[in-house]
């Protein structure tokens, strides 16, 4: 089950790079033409992408991980949820993962009009792609060398 949870995950993943990319050969941040479709296109899928990883990681993926490992506990808060990771060196802090958290959430509330929130969201959400891939290539490696996968 964790192997599943964690190969979706990994799908998430791959699909954010992918949009990351074209973020990124296309300057899309610096030319951000709300009026185009290709380039709303593009941003939307990032967004949404990033919002699918972080929402799977931390609502199912971090929490499952704690119980395969039997450290989760009944009704664990997710701040609990992150200092028992951050503790057992899964994620490196519980305050970037409640600042990926934040993002998130400005993410889903921007507006379409309001282009300096929308470039500032994605700029700070395409820096913690690599926080959220770490994360997840920690889950792999101590699950892995604790043959629990």
């Amino acid at each position: 089950m964790i192997q599943e949870n964690i190969e979706i995950a990994k799908l998430h993943l791959q699909r954010l790079h992918k949009a990351k990319q074209e973020i990124e050969e296309k300057k899309l941040l610096k030319n951000l033409d709300i009026d185009n479709f290709e380039i709303v296109k593009t941003l939307d899928t990032f967004i949404f992408r990033f919002i699918k990883l972080q929402d799977y990681l931390g609502q199912k993926l971090l929490r499952r991980f704690l119980e395969v490992i039997g450290e989760y506990y009944e009704n664990m808060s997710f701040i609990d949820i992150l200092d028992r990771l951050e503790k057992l060196q899964i994620i490196t802090s519980s305050q970037k993962w409640m600042e990926i958290r934040q993002i998130r959430n400005k993410l889903t509330h921007e507006y379409p009009n309001e282009i300096e929130e929308i470039k500032e969201g994605v700029q700070e959400a395409l820096n913690m792609i690599s926080e959220m891939e770490k994360s997840l290539e920690n889950i792999e490696n101590y699950l892995k060398k604790r043959n629990l996968l």
